[in-house]
């Protein structure tokens, strides 16, 4: 029988928030000034305030500015804390750069990987093909609708308003490593250049159709970083030269772009794949762009199918954290929210790996919601109910699908 957890001092909340240095919110809040705006609501009270709507799923600002107020001794004990109006909160969430939150979220994440390097390897995604030990990065966005009446700013189409999240994810940590919040009014190929500036000699790069800028692929191409994209279906080429099929692979062979301002931003060969996959259990054929002339047909296949893992991540974002409701109108409040939500990710993900979470994450966000201000010990509380022994999934046998003594011999 497993033990309860044991008591603490401070709250879950608490626990979870400490994870961030003091002196990265001190020196995030001076170098954008939060400071300054600051008189009896401050930088890091700010910074609490949202944190706990994401983990509360608050559904507006009076919903977060009761519960802090109602725990306000327990607040206080998270490093002074103090709880926000209503129109403190909201004032913050306009004036203040948003930008603070933004560094504070890549601060704490380089602060976490440099605490523990095996931060992020225990959840590999599984999609990824094993025959690869490089780095594989799957760049994509996704649209978060907004209330068109409201936030003209973000205007999308003709009665819709919208804002984009743009990131490139590592699959190996199933970790952000760059990200950029803007209006969705905005194409995608105007951020690859941003997203794939990190990349290092040797690594991958997966993205979709949409990414497909010639100039971008060919200074990727000459920094060694390999990619994988699917193909436009009017893409103008010449085929130079045909290899051998194999099942599964209609065409394999190395092309070089026909069109004249495509020649010249991209003058070198690449590798055109036209295959056979399995999408919603049917047989589709796609076009697949590499600049790796030596993998086997196959595996630029897998590759790209590995970038499902970024769709996995938006989805359990969505649907996991609060970034559907917003607890303000302006550019400033949406990226506040939005940048909290993704820093709230990375500190329960760190938790998840230093207490071995065998669970999914969506199941302990729910846990730790119900216990947010109770005063018990974080570890102790995902050891005592996050490590079952034993299957996780009921596994079927074929004899169970007959009546007792009428199974086949």
């Amino acid at each position: 029988m497993k033990k309860k957890p044991a008591k603490s001092k401070f709250c879950v909340l608490s626990q979870i928030c400490k994870l961030i240095p003091a002196r990265l919110v001190r020196e995030c809040s001076q170098k954008f000034g939060a400071d300054q705006k600051a008189r009896t609501f401050s930088p890091w009270s700010h910074v609490v305030s949202l944190l706990y709507a994401q983990l509360a799923h608050s559904i507006g600002l009076n919903d977060v500015c009761d519960s802090l107020r109602v725990h306000r001794a327990k607040l206080s004990t998270l490093r002074g804390a103090t709880p926000p109006s209503r129109n403190g909160l909201s004032h913050a969430n306009k004036t203040r750069d948003s930008g603070m939150m933004e560094a504070l979220f890549w601060g704490a994440l380089k602060h976490l990987q440099s605490r523990t390097p095996g931060f992020g390897l225990d959840k590999r995604y599984k999609g990824i093909p094993r025959r690869f030990r490089r780095t594989i990065h799957a760049v994509d966005s996704t649209v978060i609708s907004l209330v068109a009446n409201c936030m003209s700013w973000a205007k999308h189409r003709r009665r819709k308003a919208a804002a984009k999240l743009h990131l490139r994810l590592n699959l190996q940590t199933f970790l952000p490593g760059y990200a950029v919040v803007e209006e969705a009014a905005h194409h995608d190929d105007t951020r690859a250049e941003e997203l794939c500036a990190g990349l290092q000699e040797g690594e991958i790069a997966v993205f979709d159709m949409a990414y497909v800028n010639f100039r971008h692929l060919y200074q990727l191409d000459q920094r060694g970083v390999y990619w994988v994209s699917r193909a436009r279906e009017n893409l103008s080429y010449r085929c130079v030269e045909k290899r051998p099929k194999k099942p599964g692979i209609l065409k394999d062979e190395l092309i070089t772009l026909k069109g004249l301002k495509s020649s010249r931003l991209y003058p070198k060969r690449m590798r055109r794949v036209e295959m056979k996959v399995i999408v919603d259990k049917e047989e589709v054929v796609m076009v697949f762009l590499t600049n790796n002339l030596d993998w086997a047909a196959s595996s630029v296949g897998g590759l790209y199918q590995s970038r499902w893992g970024i769709e996995v991540f938006f989805k359990q974002i969505k649907q996991t954290l609060q970034i559907c409701d917003f607890l303000g109108h302006s550019k400033q409040a949406i990226r506040w929210q939005l940048w909290a939500a993704l820093l709230v990710y990375v500190l329960l993900r760190f938790e998840m790996y230093l207490s071995n979470w065998n669970h999914s994450f969506t199941r302990m966000f729910t846990l730790l919601r119900g216990v947010a201000w109770d005063c018990l010990c974080l570890r102790d509380l995902l050891h005592a109910y996050g490590t079952a022994g034993g299957s996780f999934r009921m596994c079927g046998q074929p004899q169970q699908a007959y009546l007792p003594g009428l199974a086949p011999p």
